[in-house]
């Protein structure tokens, strides 16, 4: 007797209610399934662009801003620093490595940034053709730039002034791609690096070409960066270093693992909320599911009678009606699982950068979590129903009793 064909049949008796808790387990699922999904991307992407910063320094303002802006390039900087303070910042004993940032124009909404080599170790970038940018107005963009922007090697384009929007080019200077990065996996895709003097000589007040207040330069001439990425000479640096910078500057110190935890934090309130949202659609597709099980029972029970008179045992009468459970919640989480991916492969598409995007082809280990947790509910939900089928008096039900 194949108990799977059985219960299959029985469930196709009644296509509207067994569509009905597929749904339901699906809905569950899937939300499920979407946000471990999404927060897991993220957790994962925030993590490896910051692994090797211990520390940002910048202007005062918030520290989250100025790790958001600084790392992961999506929040406005807090504003700029002296490159005199800058540099007492990067000859401290307690600083192995100090890499130097000049924000402030983008190219069709992605940022380019002024640095050093020191970046270039910093992320370990390795080069897909050409070379790294040496001369001023020179640039090297990252994978997804030039993917995106359709730019190559001995390519020119011109910056915009702000970090989003081209309505005010410099038209006085162009950039020359001489370099394009392999695809690092890191914020480095996204962006266009070029050498901090590049920056400043954008900005001179000579030949520029718009009103703006000269935000790399101060009214006396005196240069400025955006921020400077730490990395200690020693794990003990941790507990003075950036007391110091705090205390005894006007610049602040704001710690990539401890913003980035408290950015978790507050995202995981809106998070939370949403899982106990799944989970209570879990258990109304649980009761759902009992309770067409359990009216299907009182309308089979004569079938089922019939059944054990030709010779099926009280197992398979109970291997039956746990099947039908199973397998309405096995379709709906597979199918959940299959749409949650398929909603965050839809979401990327509408994204703009790939630190941002979102992949729907990863799978992660929590997924067989969740179908685990799936046909645990059509087990718990069929239980009774099995329970009464297995227990029926056949002789009783066969007279019409």
């Amino acid at each position: 007797m194949n108990i799977v064909a059985i219960s299959w049949k029985n469930l196709k008796l009644k296509p509207l209610n067994t569509a009905l808790n597929i749904l339901l387990v699906a809905f569950g699922t899937g939300i499920l399934v979407l946000l471990l999904l999404a927060s897991s991307q993220i957790g994962e992407k925030m993590e490896h662009n910051s692994k090797d910063i211990d520390l940002v320094v910048g202007a005062k303002g918030s520290p989250l801003q100025l790790v958001l802006s600084s790392i992961y390039y999506i929040d406005f900087p807090t504003g700029n620093i002296l490159l005199k303070d800058a540099q007492r910042v990067m000859r401290d004993p307690a600083v192995k490595k100090a890499v130097p940032l000049a924000l402030g124009d983008n190219y069709n909404g992605i940022r380019i940034v002024g640095t050093d080599s020191n970046f270039i170790d910093l992320y370990d970038l390795k080069l897909q053709s050409g070379r790294f940018w040496h001369s001023d107005f020179e640039a090297t963009i990252g994978a997804a730039v030039a993917l995106d922007q359709n730019l190559k090697i001995g390519d020119n384009f011109f910056g915009a002034h702000g970090l989003t929007g081209s309505a005010d080019v410099h038209k006085s200077h162009a950039y020359k791609v001489t370099g394009i990065l392999e695809a690092q996996g890191s914020v480095a895709d996204d962006l266009i690096l070029t050498s901090v003097r590049s920056v400043w000589k954008m900005h001179d007040h000579v030949g520029h070409d718009h009103d703006h207040h000269d935000h790399e330069q101060t009214d006396n001439g005196e240069k400025e960066l955006t921020s400077l990425l730490i990395r200690y000479r020693s794990p003990l640096s941790a507990a003075l270093f950036p007391r110091m910078i705090n205390e005894t500057t006007n610049m602040q110190a704001a710690s990539p693992a401890q913003e980035s935890t408290r950015l978790f934090s507050l995202i995981g309130i809106g998070i939370d909320t949403l899982q106990w949202f799944a989970l209570m659609i879990m258990v109304i597709a649980g009761i759902s599911v009992f309770v067409s099980l359990y009216n299907a029972l009182k309308e089979r029970a004569y079938d089922l009678a019939i059944m054990r008179s030709i010779g099926a045992s009280r197992p398979v009468i109970f291997a039956i009606v746990i099947s039908e459970g199973l397998a309405m919640t096995f379709i709906g989480s597979v199918l959940g699982i299959f749409l949650a991916h398929l909603s965050l492969q839809l979401i990327s598409c509408y994204q703009e950068g790939s630190q941002t995007r979102f992949n729907g082809l990863i799978f992660i280990n929590s997924e067989l979590l969740v179908l685990a947790a799936g046909l645990l509910t059509g087990m718990v939900s069929s239980v009774i129903p099995a329970l009464r089928a297995y227990q029926a008096d056949i002789s009783r039900i066969l007279a019409g009793k």
